[in-house]
Formats: C-alpha cells, sequence, structure tokens
C-alpha cells in the first residue's frame, strides 16, 4: 500500500471533524519552517508503519516471553528493531519498548538508584531536560537532586566545579547530556569525574543520538553505563525512547526482580523495570516504525544528511553572530543553536510568538543565568535537523536567518510579519513536505 491522500478517505468518510483537522496539520507542517530542535519529518515506510496493524496487538513482556499468545510476528518486529539499534550504536544491549525518552530515563534512574538518592544533572536554565532533576519532575521528587551548571563565561559544563561538587555531595549517578547544550558531550571528562568518587553515569543522547549514530558526535558507549535516547529528533524516527548499554554487565546488587528470581545482568534489571516496572503493553506500530527509522540510519546516506544538519547548523550560527546575535557557547557542534536575545530588547516569549505568525517555529528557551521566568525567558533554541529533511541546505540557512532577523527587529509590526510569512511560504513550496498528501 502506497501512502496517499487517498488512504486518509477512511478518515474523511468516518470522521470529518478530525480529518479537517488532520489535513490542517498537514498544511501547517508544510507550510512552515520547522526550526524547534526536538522535531522532525519521519520518511514515509516509517508513517505508514505507525499507522499499521501492529497497533491491534497487546504483546506485554518481551519477544519469547510475552503474556498473550499471538506474538510470533511482533516478535519479529522488536528482535529487528533492537538487532539495528544495537548495529547503529554498537553496543550489546537496547531496550526498544519506552514510549519516550523521559520514560527511558525513568527506567534508567529506577534501575540504577533507590529512592532519596543523589544525582547530579546539568542544570534545566542551563540546557539540562526536566528528567534530569528538575524539582517539578519525578527525577526532582523522588532523589536528591544536585545540579551543575555551564560556565558563565564560556557557556560550556565547567568541569572543575563538577569535579568539586561531585567530591563534595558524592552522588551515585551522574547525568550528562541536555536538550538545550550546543556542543559535544564531554563523555570520557564525566567518566573521569564518576570515577574519582565510584558513581554511576548516565549519558541521555536524545538530541545528537543521529549525530552519534554516523560518528558525527562521540559515542557514549565506551564511558557511560547506561544511554538512553530519543528516537525521533536527529534519528529521524517515530515517536518513541530507547535503553542502551555499551556493554551489558553482571549485576552488582544481587537484586531479585519480580517472579523471575535473582538476576545475573543488569540488562535484566532494565528489561523488568521497564516492563512490569513502568510500562504494560508496548506500542508495537511505533517498535516496528523504530525497526524502519534503524534500518534507514544504517544506511549511508543517512550519514550524508546527519552530517548536512552539522552544516547546516554551523552556517545558521555564523549568519546569526553576523547580525550581533548573542549565542550560548559562541556558536554549535550539533543541531542546536541556543541564542540569547538580551541585546536585542526582545524576549524569548516574544520572539517566539511573532516568528510562530510569520510561520517560523521555534521555542523559548532559558539561557544560562537567565533573570526571567521559564513562561517569558531570555532566549530561544532552534534546530535544523526538520528543515534539513525538506533538502535544504547552507544557501537556505542564510535566507532563513534574514527572516528571522527581520521579524525579531520589528517584532511589532504586523506589516513585516506578513512579508515574511509570504516569504517563508515561497520557500517551503520550493521544498514541499509530503507532496503526495496534497491536491
Amino acid at each position: 500500500m502506497t501512502l496517499t491522500k487517498d488512504v486518509f478517505s477512511f478518515i474523511q468518510n468516518a470522521d470529518s471533524e478530525i480529518y479537517d483537522i488532520l489535513m490542517r496539520e498537514v498544511s501547517r507542517e508544510d507550510q512552515t519552517l520547522e526550526l524547534i530542535a526536538s522535531e522532525n519529518f519521519v520518511s514515509y515506510p516509517v508513517l505508514e508503519m505507525a499507522g499499521g496493524v501492529m497497533t491491534n496487538k497487546y504483546a506485554e513482556g518481551y519477544p519469547g516471553a510475552r503474556y498473550y499468545g499471538g506474538c510470533e510476528h511482533v516478535d519479529e518486529a522488536e528482535n529487528l528493531a533492537r538487532d539495528r539499534a544495537k548495529a547503529l550504536f554498537n553496543c550489546e544491549y537496547a531496550n526498544v519498548q519506552p514510549h519516550s525518552g523521559s520514560q527511558a530515563n525513568m527506567a534508567a534512574l529506577m534501575t540504577f538508584l533507590n529512592t532519596g538518592d543523589t544525582i547530579m544533572g546539568l542544570d534545566l536554565a542551563h540546557g539540562g531536560h526536566l528528567t534530569h532533576g528538575s524539582p517539578v519532575n519525578f527525577s526532582g521528587q523522588l532523589y536528591n537532586v544536585v545540579s551543575y551548571q555551564v560556565d558563565r563565561d564560556t557557556g560550556r559544563v565547567d568541569f572543575d566545579s563538577v569535579r568539586e561538587m561531585a567530591k563534595t555531595h558524592k552522588p551515585k549517578l551522574i547525568i550528562c547530556g541536555g536538550s538545550a547544550y550546543p556542543r559535544h558531550i564531554e563523555f570520557e571528562q564525566f567518566r573521569a569525574i564518576a570515577d574519582e568518587i565510584g558513581a554511576f553515569l548516565m549519558a541521555d543522547i536524545a538530541h545528537p543520538a543521529g549525530l552519534v549514530a554516523t560518528g558525527l558526535h562521540p559515542s557514549p558507549m565506551p564511558y557511560c553505563d547506561v544511554v538512553t535516547t530519543t528516537t525521533h529528533k536527529t534519528l529521524r524516527g517515530p515517536r518513541g525512547g530507547m535503553i542502551m548499554m555499551g556493554r551489558n554487565v553482571e549485576n552488582p546488587w544481587g537484586k531479585v526482580a519480580p517472579k523471575s528470581g535473582r538476576t545475573k545482568m543488569i540488562s535484566e534489571l532494565l528489561d523488568s523495570t521497564v516492563m512490569p516496572g513502568i510500562q504494560g503493553g508496548p506500542l508495537m506500530h511505533i517498535i516496528a516504525a523504530k525497526a524502519i527509522a534503524f534500518g534507514e540510519a544504517l544506511k549511508p546516506e543517512f550519514k550524508s544528511y546527519a552530517q548536512q544538519i552539522v552544516d547546516n547548523a554551523q552556517v545558521m550560527a555564523e549568519a546569526l553572530l553576523e547580525k550581533d546575535y548573542h549565542l550560548v557557547s559562541g556558536g554549535t557542534d550539533t543541531h542546536v543553536i541556543l541564542i540569547d536575545l538580551s541585546n536585542k530588547g526582545v524576549t524569548g516569549k516574544a520572539s517566539e510568538k511573532a516568528l510562530e505568525r510569520a510561520g517560523i517555529t521555534v521555542n523559548k528557551n532559558m539561557v544560562p543565568f537567565d533573570e526571567r521566568s521559564p513562561f517569558v525567558t531570555s532566549g530561544m533554541r532552534v534546530g535544523t535537523p526538520a528543515i534539513t529533511t525538506r533538502g535544504m541546505g547552507v544557501d537556505e540557512m542564510r535566507t532563513i536567518v534574514d527572516l528571522i532577523d527581520r521579524v525579531v527587529s520589528d517584532i511589532d509590526n504586523e506589516v513585516t510579519i506578513e512579508q515574511v510569512k509570504s516569504e517563508v511560504q515561497s520557500l517551503c513550496n520550493s521544498f514541499p513536505l509530503y507532496r503526495e498528501l496534497h491536491d
């Protein structure tokens, strides 16, 4: 079956209300410059599998050990997803069942920690993630959190400060990675600190996973005890999560997993924490779609795509600097650019809203040492995966920066915003998205 607009006729005939909403979203995605760093556009095969018949199958448990019968084919799909993930990331263990990156992080933390243990993660306002210790998240509520920060001058992790904090607070686990850190994650330096105090090291590579898979970002596998990721963002798969280990090592605690006796390997603990610990039935249509995405990422052309993501981000960063935008850390090594708008006299919230009216989606974002609230912010985060998927290159990046600058520099001028919106639509029409879904 080929995915065309005709496929949606089932929805149109059954529920015209939701059909109209769906087609408005198809149009929005096609006519918008998507610069949210955590978003991307999946391929037609991933779309088709994500809407496929495997959504019908309940498959609690793992391949070969399900709670239900009739799982022989979903077992094949999950085994294929795991095998491809292990090949893609050069790791010995992969659990592809987490519904999201947050659930992958929850499972990892619950496996390695007891409630009340101390963890260290990057401060949310400095580029970290909610699940790395934010007080409004389970991670900040179940564990004692010590947050490290970036250096005020360089915008990079201050490892002297991290080392001193680690020695003082002796966390049981250190988390490296974040959601708005533009530079490579320094896994080796974190490992050295973790070894000094006998801590576990967890890497969250949700953002650079596609770059890690293609060798354009250092791999955490030689250094980290456990690695989590999402499967969308730079990996360009369906929305979901995954847990990995470079080496599947023996369980050092002698913990007993429910109904299975004493476990021998950490992988067994991770598996049992995911299911039955925090999740029930896996989303088999999404796991099968993950398998497709991992297969796509194993092809040589995916590395060229990932390289273009980085090239586009670096050209965009250079163009922003030329227009006197302040970039946290002075630039980017990845797909993420974090812009401090303080010198422009506008807030992240106002910029996000104005750019959205102009057909450019970004997200407001706190910057290190931000004096504004998370609901207003002094900065915004942009990224290049989605526009790179559309086929845009470095020339388009310079054009996009010009469009952004015109809106931000004249943020209350609706005439300017409408002019930019027209130019955005013209650019989008030159790089159509899912063209088969349109009339």
